[in-house]
Order: structure tokens, then C-alpha cells, then sequence
């Protein structure tokens, strides 16, 4: 027999053994850092851009779509919608100070920009409600005199990004931000620009052509995230039933309503997914009006085409809620 060949009954040579052993050592160091998934070596970014939330997260991934080094993060996270009173956090605060850019809605959305601003002084941010016509809250669209729904306060309605038309201005003013913070990418930036402006351009013609000639024009929403949208499109809001998202609107605002769907003929309620729709069932079967669901596209997944899909999804629900005489 020969020597080293053969080890016991395993039936296992010893060079065979030993190279066995060498690649499960390999495997084990490379699996070590993630568990069982391969480990990922990611360089840091050339450029990162951070935005406040997801509208703009969904406009900047379009702008810098397949630019090598350049990453994009969001602050407040896909899922928190509005920043309405949102409270800035220490780990938003290094989350920001790490950015070369922090894009903005701007309009007032950000309240907690003068807390940003005085840390960090020399931080680049671009605001992309800059150029657009604001409108202030309880203002409706375009008849003041006969359509006027109450608020509280005079603040401007940040939900710019509602219009096709204002979030073509963000997406315009936001690529122009970067191409100047970026300039060693301005070609594939405005590239990847227009190309997202013919996608939204594209689908406002169509949402135009499919929802100009509705026969019902009148419409009562939950909350002020659909003024652009309506001045976009020729709606009328009749009522905004819950000024504050986060809060359940009282017994009299619900009568209030009821009591304004049946003096007007209000064929459609329209609440917002990111939002209970029990107020709005209360109020439909009381009055006989429908609920339908119309989506300000300021939450969702981690994918480039969300708000076009949503605002799909907008001028199909309208066409069924104000299609029919």
C-alpha cells in the first residue's frame, strides 16, 4: 500500500481532502461579513445626492439614472409621506451633512429648513418649487370667488408635485441644479432629464385627452394634496372634508359634508391611500356618493416609473368616478 494515499474508511485520499478543505476555507472568508450572501464590495460614491422625500427621491433616480458614482438617498424614508410637522432627527441632520446635494420640495414643505441651514451653512440644496406659481392653502385652483374652502392658516400648499406640469418644472430645475454641482456629469444628466420630460409630457397629453370632456367636474377630497392637480386638469374641489391628514375630521364635518353632497349632486369622495378611508365610507353611505381612492404619488417603492404609474392610475379612477352623466 502506498504511503498518505488512503485515511481509514472515509474512502477519501489525502491530497483530495486537503484541497477540499482549502476551498470550504475560502467560502467561509468570503461568506463571513454577510452570513450566507456573498459579500459586496461597494466603493463610495463620487457624488451623493440626498432628498427629502419620496416625490423628489423618484425625480433624482430619473435624472441620474445609470451615471457610474453618483447615488442617490432618501431622507425621510419611501413610506413617510407628506412632511407634514415631520421632526428632523439626529440621523437625518448626518444623513444630510454627508450629501454634496439636498434637493427639496421647497413651497414651505420643509419646515425644518432653518435648522439645516444655520448647522450647516455652506450645504448646497436645491429647492424645486422655484419658478412655480404657488398657491396658498384653502385657495382653490381657479374659481376664488365661487369655489373656497376653509383653512386655518395662509401658508402656500406644498404639494406641487401633484401637477405634471409642476413636477416637470422640479424635475427641470432639479437637473439643472445638479448639472452645475455635477458638472462632470451634465451631459448624462440632461440626457436622462429629457428623457424623463418626454415620459411626463407624454402622459399629460394623455391624461388631458381622457379627462377634459368628463361630464362631472366636481369633486370632494380628504385632504390639500389635489389644488394643482385640479388647476391642472379642470377640476373643482368642492370641499377638502380633513385639512390635516393625520387627524379624523369631527361628527359636524361629516354632517357638513353630507349635507353638501346632497344640496350639490357630488357624484365621487376621494380619499388617498396613505390615509384611512372610514371618514369617507361614513360620508358615502349617507349620501350615496361613491369613494374612490386618488394617489398624490407621495409614497411607494424604490422604482423609477412610480409616479407615472400613479398619475395612470389617477386619470383611470377619475375617468370611471366623473364619466358617467
Amino acid at each position: 500500500m502506498k504511503k498518505n494515499v488512503y485515511a481509514g474508511n472515509s474512502g477519501v485520499f489525502y491530497p483530495l481532502r486537503r484541497v477540499i478543505a482549502a476551498i470550504l476555507c475560502i467560502c467561509l472568508l468570503w461568506l463571513i461579513p454577510t452570513g450566507c450572501t456573498p459579500r459586496q464590495t461597494v466603493d463610495p460614491p463620487r457624488f451623493r445626492i440626498v432628498t427629502s422625500f419620496y416625490p423628489l427621491y423618484i425625480m433624482a433616480l430619473n435624472i441620474t439614472d445609470g451615471i457610474e458614482g453618483v447615488q442617490v438617498d432618501n431622507m425621510a424614508g419611501q413610506q413617510t409621506g407628506c412632511l407634514h410637522d415631520y421632526q428632523l432627527q439626529s440621523k437625518d441632520m448626518k444623513n444630510i451633512e454627508q450629501a454634496d446635494v439636498f434637493v427639496i420640495n421647497g413651497a414651505g414643505m420643509e419646515s425644518f429648513m432653518e435648522k439645516v441651514t444655520d448647522q450647516l451653512p455652506d450645504l448646497r440644496v436645491i429647492d424645486s418649487s422655484e419658478g412655480i406659481s404657488l398657491l396658498m392653502s384653502g385657495e382653490e385652483s381657479h374659481d376664488h370667488d365661487e369655489k373656497v374652502y376653509d383653512h386655518d392658516h395662509g401658508d402656500a400648499n406644498p404639494h406641487i408635485w401633484v401637477s405634471i406640469s409642476n413636477c416637470m418644472q422640479q424635475v427641470r430645475t432639479i437637473a439643472d441644479g445638479l448639472k452645475e454641482a455635477d458638472p462632470e456629469d451634465a451631459d448624462a444628466i440632461e440626457e436622462n432629464a429629457q428623457e424623463y420630460l418626454a415620459k411626463l409630457s407624454a402622459l399629460r397629453g394623455r391624461m388631458h385627452k381622457t379627462l377634459d370632456n368628463l361630464p362631472n367636474r366636481d369633486i370632494i377630497t380628504f385632504h390639500e394634496a389635489f389644488p394643482y392637480f385640479a388647476e391642472e386638469f379642470d377640476l373643482h374641489i368642492v370641499k377638502v372634508v380633513n385639512r390635516e391628514p393625520d387627524s379624523q375630521p369631527s361628527a359636524k364635518e361629516l354632517a357638513d359634508t353630507i349635507r353638501l353632497i346632497e344640496s350639490t349632486g357630488v357624484k365621487a369622495v376621494f380619499a388617498e391611500p396613505q390615509y384611512s378611508t372610514d371618514a369617507a365610507q361614513i360620508i358615502a353611505q349617507e349620501s350615496g356618493a361613491e369613494v374612490y381612492i386618488l394617489d398624490p404619488a407621495v409614497t411607494g417603492e424604490n422604482d423609477p416609473d412610480a409616479y407615472l404609474r400613479a398619475m395612470e392610475q389617477n386619470m383611470e379612477v377619475l375617468k370611471e368616478a366623473l364619466g358617467s352623466t
